[in-house]
């Protein structure tokens, strides 16, 4: 038998041997047609900087593994189940670290943050926010060296309304937005990094972002200015994610398989198997939403996400107070 010869790779590249693509569907519609899913492409910590920014550039997004000790990060999925517990979430005889959802709930009685959670749910959630811990986390070495080091800047400002999310398998999943849709107060300057609190696979409620998307984000908000302007709206309701002109939620679509084909023109939908201690970073325009958690485990998909701008840029100053319920963002 011949040998396949294969192309030299360089030492920083991840051995990375996809599996089957999985059947994957958003909050509404039919599951996405395969031939419109592909995987996301990981980066190695060992990545030079330049190919490291090069990618961030090309792509709209830079997938970074291991950047956080996995410890770290279920120690704060630990945190977080233990601090909510009293709502029921849990399965019993499980534990918090675990995250598994309690299969005899009624998961839309249990959404996060962007559905509606339980009343009794929302002083847990403001509280958790504010936790020490979690502030703590989001102040993480690792995670403030590594986005000063991609950007270049001698030092970076994160907005305090950072936002801790669950997803209870059989729920409602993150719609399919761009990040400056919410934060139009400030310029489109910021850096997101995404962080699975948790493993977390395509299958599990994860991030997918649309291939490219970036000028599909940049040419939705345009056509967006020009119908504020056609209303002579004012500023502030130009700003709000919720005005009369925007979706359900503030969101683009919550059909995925629709949106890729439509507004997408075909781009694919990228998926993929997040591992606790990975960082997605994405730009301000990149189209994402999150699929619907059908773990066969059922484990609750957890993230935060958070937005760094350089000191001194014109940020959205309406984001710098700690999340909590009613605070009209």
């Amino acid at each position: 038998m011949t040998d396949v010869q294969r192309p030299p790779q360089s030492a920083h590249e991840l051995s990375f041997v996809p599996r089957e693509l999985p059947n994957l569907r958003s909050n509404y519609g039919n599951y996405v047609d395969r031939n419109t899913v592909s995987w996301l492409r990981p980066t190695s910590l060992s990545t030079p900087l330049d190919e490291m920014r090069r990618r961030y550039e090309a792509d709209g997004y830079l997938w970074v593994k291991d950047l956080l000790s996995r410890e770290d990060v279920y120690d704060m999925r630990e945190l977080y189940f233990s601090h909510l517990s009293p709502a029921g979430i849990l399965a019993p005889s499980t534990s918090p670290r675990a995250g598994i959802f309690n299969p005899e709930l009624d998961p839309l009685n249990h959404q996060g943050l962007g559905g509606t959670p339980l009343k009794a749910a929302q002083p847990l959630l403001d509280a958790i926010h504010a936790h020490p811990s979690y502030r703590s986390f989001l102040a993480h070495p690792s995670l403030r060296a590594f986005v000063r080091a991609l950007t270049g800047w001698d030092k970076e400002v994160m907005l305090n309304r950072a936002l801790l999310r669950h997803n209870v398998p059989r729920s409602l999943s993150t719609g399919i937005h761009y990040d400056q849709l919410f934060l139009r107060a400030g310029d489109p300057v910021f850096l997101t990094a995404w962080v699975p609190i948790g493993d977390c696979t395509a299958e599990g409620g994860g991030l997918m972002y649309l291939e490219n998307s970036c000028s599909v984000g940049e040419a939705c908000e345009k056509e967006f200015v020009q119908r504020q302007e056609a209303d002579a709206m004012s500023r502030e309701e130009r700003v709000d994610a919720f005005n009369r002109h925007m979706g359900e939620g503030g969101h683009l679509s919550h059909d995925a398989r629709e949106f890729s084909l439509e507004r997408g023109k075909g781009r694919k939908w990228m998926v993929a198997d997040y591992e606790a201690g990975d960082v997605v970073f994405h730009s301000p325009w990149m189209v994402h939403g999150a699929t619907k958690n059908e773990d066969e485990g059922g484990r609750i998909r957890l993230a935060t996400d958070l937005r760094f701008y350089e000191e001194g840029a014109r940020l959205d100053e309406r984001w710098m107070r700690t999340f909590y319920h009613g605070d009209g963002l």
